[in-house]
């Protein structure tokens, strides 16, 4: 199973060509990032395939929350992305509303024959573990991206208590974030720094077990995007607003980081 890299756009500045140029230049499979307004979308296109790279395309849904997916699953089905990594419907509808939302959105989903990873993320219906155990229980086709930095935080703990809910997670898993969050936040200032040694290891060994169930699993290739980002989820400076930490070299960093463990947990 090969491992790719993608690049997640958030948080870096410049044109789209300034912005995959760099990201192919560093050796990224692919990158990560909403889809372009309507203004930016020729220029967006004319990039990728001039770097020759791949896209994970992002979707939030907001108001009516099924025609919101709806349309933009169907806009983001032309650009013949990898898959589509969504931020879907509320924490705040009841089960039923989000019975009703996911039933319809994997209908969407396979008419639009593209894979949908719902993102486990705070203010989404999946924003804890238990919550979005019930809904992969109930809705056994429903995928998610594994973004636990959420849950870290939302729970405060390092999930000590939910191993049942984390590996039916893992189970069901097409895509990780790789963030590193901290019971009091959902990103560390940067996960090389000592003092976060703790959960660093902690995240390293929930990724490898997802790609352990992904390589059981004979697929053939595996997707990571180092999701670190700008302020404010990047600690600042007091009084300067000054990130604490360089976004790019921390992304890099985690990249390069899972790279190398990679490396040595499948070789031959």
């Amino acid at each position: 199973m090969k491992l790719r890299l993608i690049k997640a756009l958030w948080g870096m500045e410049g044109t789209y060509e300034e912005q995959l140029a760099r990201a192919a230049a560093a050796g990224y499979y692919g990158i990560e990032a909403p889809l372009p307004s309507l203004s930016r979308e020729q220029s967006f296109r004319e990039a990728l395939e001039r770097h020759n790279l791949a896209f994970i395309a992002q979707v939030s849904t907001q108001g009516d929350h099924l025609a919101s997916f709806e349309e933009q699953v169907e806009r983001a089905t032309s650009f013949k992305p990898l898959f589509i990594n969504s931020q879907s419907a509320r924490d705040s509808m009841t089960e039923a509303e989000q019975d009703r939302f996911y039933e319809a959105a994997l209908a969407i989903e396979r008419r639009a024959g593209i894979a949908v990873g719902h993102e486990t993320h705070r203010s989404r219906p999946m924003f804890t573990p238990w919550t979005t155990a019930r809904l992969l229980k109930q809705f056994p086709e429903l995928r998610i991206t594994a973004d636990f930095s959420h849950w870290v935080n939302v729970c405060e703990s390092h999930l000590e208590n939910h191993e049942e809910e984390l590996a039916l997670a893992m189970e069901r898993t097409i895509h990780i974030h790789g963030r590193v969050g901290f019971p009091e936040g959902p990103q560390v200032p940067h996960p090389a720094a000592p003092e976060y040694k703790a959960e660093l290891v902690l995240f390293t060994k929930w990724w490898k077990q997802i790609l352990d169930r992904q390589a059981k699993k004979g697929n053939a290739f595996a997707t990571f995007t180092a999701e670190f980002g700008p302020p404010c989820y990047m600690p600042t400076v007091p009084f300067t607003n000054k990130p604490v930490a360089d976004l790019w070299e921390v992304n890099q960093w985690m990249t390069d980081y899972i790279s190398a463990n990679y490396v040595e947990w499948f070789k031959d």
